[in-house]
């Protein structure tokens, strides 16, 4: 079986309600996730960009795992993506396209409810529209996109069966990717 590369980028995870327990119940499954946690592997925030690309190229699925906020990701994943997603190893003429085929996707976390991501609610737009740079930066790259998965209104105190049955269908998802 091969293992899926879960990618967690939280700059405060230790305050995290969801991100962390996310994390805590995927690793007691080493033989199915490999879960990178960003900031406690590069605390200095400079990126082995060869590293991080032997990783993707070891496994088949990855996912993108982080609070979604100011409608983005966490500065560090940027980071990561602009650096990792090279020219030359995830595109460009002469290119490998070395995510080509696999299955990418992310899971987020959103402190506002799920109703303040819709046309007619607060914001405007669903999440799904405000996450599409993800979309089109891993089909430019060729890889298989897939749908987000995301849990709404962290900020509003979720209830532990809240956050219990949310993990289990986290971990669901990533299963049928």
């Amino acid at each position: 079986m091969q293992k899926t590369l879960v990618i967690v980028a939280h700059p405060k995870l230790g305050s995290s309600k969801i991100n962390k327990r996310w994390m805590q119940e995927l690793t007691k499954y080493p033989d199915r996730y490999l879960v990178h946690d960003l900031h406690a592997t590069y605390p200095s925030l400079q990126i082995d960009v060869q590293k991080e690309q032997r990783l993707l190229e070891s496994v088949e699925k990855v996912v993108l795992q982080f609070p979604f906020y100011w409608f983005n990701c966490p500065p560090f994943l940027k980071k990561w993506i602009d650096e990792v997603l090279a020219h030359g190893w995830a595109f460009g003429k002469n290119s490998g396209y070395k995510l080509a085929g696999k299955k990418v996707a992310i899971a987020v976390t959103a402190g506002i409810k799920e109703e303040d991501y819709r046309k007619t609610g607060k914001y405007d737009y669903t999440l799904e529209e405000l996450t599409r740079p993800f979309e089109a930066t891993f089909k430019y790259v060729k890889a298989d996109y897939k749908p987000l998965y995301a849990f709404y209104g962290e900020e509003h105190n979720p209830t532990e069966e809240d956050i219990e049955s949310n993990v289990k269908k986290y971990v669901d998802f990533i299963e049928h990717l």
